[in-house]
């Protein structure tokens, strides 16, 4: 593969405690691959990161069989007038909420959710990702409030952080129950499905390993499957469009509308839904050297990503 380039992307919003989004990319013969596991990752976990990068960039990606794929929009933990705003521009007729951020409140939870499904209308679906931020009575308790006050929920995303606690709220609340990182960041991402903790997978495509392993993962949890984003530029969001465009089914829409919550891109046509919906690429997009150039990251940040990622690629050798 060819040199690698480090980037730093401001985001519209502070999203997962983040403002600045640091990744590297890197070009091979099938085109270009994203390396962005988050800074607190460590070097074993960071390595599915480095496998999907390296299939975009020298494998290339299965064919899909859909063309195009409906997303929702996501909304941080913002306040319900910014929450109203930003559902309405998207166009997109699901809504996934954060919930159960720290230093807020239930109250500020009520009121995002609130705000989202006056935006969507009665029609549209709003779901909630807490992130493993509940205890189980919590999350019971928070569930059954915020279903009431969007006039019910299409699922509520990792309401708790252990497997055991997933089961746990699944027995006690009617809102479908997905699993996330306890899929992603799993040593077994298949427990989920054996202990009965929940009614949706969510996948992502970097910390699968790629689109192949993502399918894998798919075929043997026997779960409905969304497929989200990493808040990856246009280059890794290419990455889980291809694998939600190669999903045999595909029953609700994916994460996948996150180049909404960056300032700035890589590529001179981001990666951003028209009224809800995606085009599945054949291959990644092509960084602008012009781009690159603009959010070139700081000497000091790229050369810790440049010995990350050479340590990570050592892990296979």
């Amino acid at each position: 593969m060819s040199g690698v380039s480090v980037v730093a992307l401001p985001m519209r919003t502070r999203f997962r405690g983040i403002t600045t989004r640091e990744l590297a990319l890197v070009e091979g013969p099938a085109g270009w691959g994203e390396f962005c596991p988050f800074v607190e990752y460590d070097d074993a976990e960071a390595l599915a990161w480095w496998r999907c990068a390296r299939e975009a960039a020298h494998d290339g990606w299965p064919a899909p069989v859909r063309e195009r794929v409906e997303v929702n929009t996501t909304v941080p933990a913002v306040g319900p007038e910014d929450a109203h705003r930003m559902v309405r521009a998207s166009g997109a007729r699901t809504a996934k909420v954060k919930v159960a951020e720290k230093g807020q409140d239930a109250g500020q939870d009520l009121a995002r959710v609130e705000a989202v499904r006056d935006a969507l209308g009665p029609d549209g679906r709003v779901r909630v990702d807490a992130n493993g931020g509940w205890d189980v009575d919590g999350a019971v308790a928070a569930i059954t409030a915020l279903a009431r006050a969007a006039g019910g929920l299409e699922y509520v995303e990792q309401p708790c952080a252990s497997v055991d606690e997933l089961a746990a709220v699944r027995r006690r609340v009617d809102v479908p129950v997905a699993a996330d990182e306890s899929i992603r960041r799993a040593e077994d991402p298949l427990r989920v499905a054996r202990a009965g903790a929940a009614d949706v997978a969510v996948l992502k495509v970097a910390p699968l390993g790629g689109v192949r392993a993502a399918l894998r993962v798919a075929e043997e949890i026997g779960l409905p499957c969304v497929v989200s984003s990493a808040v990856e530029s246009s280059v890794g969001l290419a990455a889980g469009l291809a694998l939600a465009g190669a999903l045999p089914e595909l029953p609700y829409a994916c994460g996948l509308g996150t180049a909404d919550l960056l300032a700035g891109d890589v590529v001179t046509t981001p990666l951003h839904p028209a009224a809800g919906v995606l085009d599945v690429p054949r291959r990644p997009p092509e960084p602008d050297p012009a781009l690159l150039a603009r959010y070139a990251a700081d000497p000091d940040t790229r050369d810790r990503w440049t010995a990350r990622l050479a340590r990570v690629q050592a892990r296979e050798s």
